[in-house]
């Protein structure tokens, strides 16, 4: 009878902490029990990535069933490389805005964590003009650069327009979800994600098939209904920053540029930006690596492969996000030690939930892959990749832990030094010596993948260990 009453309290309260996490409330992530503080976290962190994977795969299963799918499918994911480019932009800027955020959170000073984070929306504002205008005039060559035929790229080009044209939604989507993460309130940031999904998954359907006075956009249509849902998701952000109900209270005021301020945010964001531009044009690479080796189905099931890693990865990400804020608001507060135990502590749950993806991929791959496209060889390549993939994925979120973690406390330049070494001195010319001289063709782009990611984790393990980033001033 105890023994029931116990569980029941239990249940009781385990409920009322994952209800705590998904509709937010102010907490001292500094003070509560670890586990806690990594679960208020880390639920509404990991809803949002994976509501962030599934713009791509509503995409991709709408275009996958689309007369010759093959060549939709390959723009969709060739688009989304390209994207990685402003994702990584977009990341850098969020990684920099939470480690200040957080930092000032953990310091008990709100007002200067919203003039920072006002910052780094001024400064983001002013790349992505350039990046919108380059993307709708050279659309058409940014596919033929990637590896698409000319068929693909001629159809595929209003997409990628619509797609970069709207990159500073995109921005703008990941910063204020990293301003809001630093400082504690990840619900608000889930919320935005679940609204602009919502919107999507609506829109996706209606704009590529037509319904009623609304005309089939085909292609088209993908990039429209996107666009469209994040718009509403940035204005779900807005409506909270200017409402003021956080811990963040806006001021018109803290929009002017303050050129100090900037200059100490560029300098934790230029590498972080750095650091994940590193990582996409390596992803970039390998596409049109595949792409060139295994032609239009290689490149469709590689693509369609990593969506579905993607979306399973993504989770993983925003629990190693968790730990970020951890460690950025604990190093605020002084509590050293305690911002170190947070990166354990989250990244013994990494492994869990990687372990299990694995196991997922390993045993399901190809019920997958067959949800998202008919085609029978696009099939065989994307099951190969998940398969190969799929062996290195406890140790790749070890990674993203600490790499997460480094960047929360600050030190984005130890993470992007690993990530040259790892993608660029080894992952790309391992790659291509096995796809091209071994003639392995995408199965060796597979195989370095993982490759890669061992070594990134090994690294980061290492240089973690040493505590230099504890030293980091923000």
């Amino acid at each position: 009878m105890l023994q029931s009453s116990k569980t029941k309290g239990g249940l009781s309260n385990f409920f009322t902490v994952l209800w705590q996490a998904i509709i937010g409330k102010e907490t001292d992530y500094t003070t509560i029990s670890i586990r806690k503080a990594i679960f208020l976290l880390a639920i509404p962190m990991m809803l949002e990535m994976m509501m962030e994977s599934v713009f791509a795969l509503v995409d991709l299963y709408f275009v996958g069933h689309l007369p010759n799918s093959s060549n939709a499918i390959q723009t969709v994911g060739l688009t989304e490389s390209v994207l990685t480019i402003i994702y990584s932009l977009a990341i850098g800027m969020s990684m920099a805005a939470t480690a200040v955020v957080a930092r000032r959170i953990g310091e008990k000073n709100p007002e200067a964590a919203a003039k920072a984070g006002m910052q780094t929306i001024v400064i983001s504002v002013f790349i992505n003009i350039v990046i919108s205008v380059a993307g709708l005039i050279y659309a058409k060559e940014l596919l033929l650069l990637m590896g698409a035929t000319e068929t693909t790229a001629v159809q595929g080009t209003t997409f990628v327009q619509i797609m970069m044209g709207s990159s500073m939604i995109i921005m703008l989507l990941f910063l204020i979800n990293g301003i809001f993460r630093g400082a504690g309130n990840a619900s608000i940031a889930m919320q935005s994600l679940i609204i602009a999904n919502v919107a999507n998954c609506i829109l996706c359907p209606l704009f590529i098939r037509g319904l009623g006075p609304i005309p089939a956009f085909g292609l088209t249509g993908a990039a429209m209904a996107t666009a469209i849902g994040r718009g509403l998701g940035v204005s779900y952000q807005i409506f909270h920053l200017v409402r003021g109900n956080s811990a963040l209270k806006i001021k018109l005021s803290y929009f002017k540029p303050h050129w100090e301020q900037i200059k100490a945010i560029i300098k934790i964001a230029a590498p972080a930006i750095l650091q994940f531009v590193i990582a996409s044009c390596s992803w970039i690479f390998l596409a049109e690596l595949v792409a060139t080796t295994g032609g239009d189905h290689g490149s469709a099931g590689y693509q369609t492969a990593l969506r579905l890693m993607m979306f399973f990865m993504l989770p993983a990400w925003g629990l190693s996000n968790a730990a970020a804020t951890l460690v950025g608001q604990n190093m605020g507060a002084g509590h050293m030690g305690r911002a170190q135990q947070s990166v354990f502590v989250t990244m013994k749950y990494a492994v869990i939930f990687m372990a299990c993806v694995t196991v997922l991929f390993l045993t399901c791959g190809k019920y997958f892959a067959a949800f998202f496209t008919t085609d029978n060889q696009v099939k065989l390549v994307a099951v190969e990749a998940l398969r190969i993939l799929s062996y290195g994925f406890v140790l790749y979120g070890i990674g993203m832990v600490l790499i997460s973690a480094f960047n929360g406390a600050g030190d984005t330049w130890t993470p992007t030094k690993i990530n040259v070494i790892a993608f660029w001195l080894f992952q790309i010319p391992f790659a291509f010596y096995l796809a091209k001289y071994l003639n392995m063709g995408p199965t060796g782009v597979f195989i370095a993948i993982p490759v890669a990611e061992v070594g990134i984790t090994i690294a980061a393990f290492i240089l973690f260990r040493k505590g230099k980033w504890q030293k980091t001033m923000v």
